[in-house]
């Protein structure tokens, strides 16, 4: 299994961005992608996370009503369209995958077994 995360670079802020993780290995059409981000001397932070099986995404409330996740079938690449870029979404951003049987995803690392190499996303001006 492998993870491609991309998309990353310099935003100015107010800005937007967008990120695409692009999956490919897996055994089976079902399972959940994370987006965590992990900025210097912080801990790494849950963003939001997509199901393949029923489409829901859910995101964390630090980001909520200026990101998104959507999924681009043909290229089988979940995205993470950012808006209204903020000093504080500088980090290095990570996207997760782990096959699953049932509905929903988790908010936890722990969870995920294959993992991105990360994206940088700095915003400043």
């Amino acid at each position: 299994v492998q993870l491609q995360a991309s998309g990353g670079g310099l935003v100015q802020p107010g800005g937007s961005r967008s990120l695409s993780c692009a999956v490919s290995g897996l055994p089976t059409p079902y399972y959940a992608i994370g987006w965590f981000r992990q900025a210097p001397g912080k801990e790494r932070e849950w963003v939001g996370c997509y199901s393949s099986i029923d489409g829901s995404s859910f995101l964390a409330d630090s980001v909520k009503g200026r990101f998104t996740i959507s999924r681009d079938s043909a290229k089988n690449t979940v995205t993470l369209p950012m808006n209204s870029l903020k000093p504080d979404d500088t980090a290095t951003y990570y996207c997760a995958v782990v096959t699953r049987r049932t509905e929903g995803c988790s908010p936890s690392a722990d969870e995920y077994v294959y993992w991105g190499q990360g994206t940088q996303v700095t915003v400043s001006s």
